[in-house]
């Protein structure tokens, strides 16, 4: 996302891709109907195509504006993320272009302190809580078939959120003890899409007003999803 962000591409398909592709795929589908059964397999998947449209369309009413033009902080963390050589034209042997090399060894020095510096204390953090967190700690908030088991599945269950196939045994077991499928459905949708493990990673490159939009779109989505989900299944 920062990558597509640096070199140019608008906010509005940006956040379509990045609220819809952490939600699933062809595996997570898979897996998802083997471990859920196929209806909620199908659900996640068009929950995601359509927090994907409704982010990117909500954004692209914004893109007029300043801060959703020039959205990556300035910073040496950032650095030279996105940058491209200019040529007059295109050269397929870039190994023999010192511009190219150049650019290549520059941008592969900020990729890596973005890395280093962002998903390190994630994934360190995701650890910690997936050795602490039983599999029934979160009935108790979520389990119940009551108004606010969606809002509670997103503000509560997506920092316990651990990583896409580790979710799906983990709610299981919270609707086995009573969570309903509409709260599964949020919970599984904002995990993916809003968790903090991803929002440690990105805040530090991207300004606070995107930032925002993104987590206000992503807590909304998962809502909406789950409430649908809810009704239809």
């Amino acid at each position: 996302m920062a990558g597509l962000l640096a070199a140019g591409v608008p906010l509005a398909p940006v956040m379509a891709f990045w609220l819809s592709s952490p939600v699933t795929d062809p595996a997570m589908l898979a897996t998802t109907a083997a471990t859920l059964g196929i209806s909620f397999a199908i659900g996640k998947t068009i929950a995601a195509m359509g927090l994907g449209l409704f982010g990117g369309a909500i954004t692209a009413f914004a893109s007029k504006r300043p801060w959703a033009q020039s959205v990556l902080r300035e910073n040496t963390l950032v650095g030279n993320l996105g940058q491209t050589c200019q040529s007059g034209k295109v050269q397929w042997t870039i190994w023999r272009s010192p511009a190219h090399r150049r650019h290549f060894r520059e941008e592969f020095i900020a990729i890596t302190r973005l890395v280093l510096i962002c998903l390190i204390p994630a994934f360190a953090a995701e650890f910690v809580l997936q050795s602490l967190l039983e599999p029934e700690a979160l009935t108790a908030y979520v389990g119940g078939d009551v108004w606010w088991a969606i809002p509670l599945a997103v503000f509560v269950g997506a920092p316990a959120y651990l990583d896409g196939y580790a979710a799906l045994p983990l709610t299981r077991s919270l609707m086995d003890h009573g969570m309903s499928s509409g709260a599964a459905m949020a919970f599984l949708v904002s995990g993916g899409v809003v968790s903090i493990w991803g929002a440690m990673a990105i805040f530090p490159v991207l300004k606070i007003k995107p930032f925002l939009l993104y987590l206000t779109l992503a807590v909304t989505g998962s809502m909406t999803a789950g409430w649908i989900f809810g009704l239809i299944n």
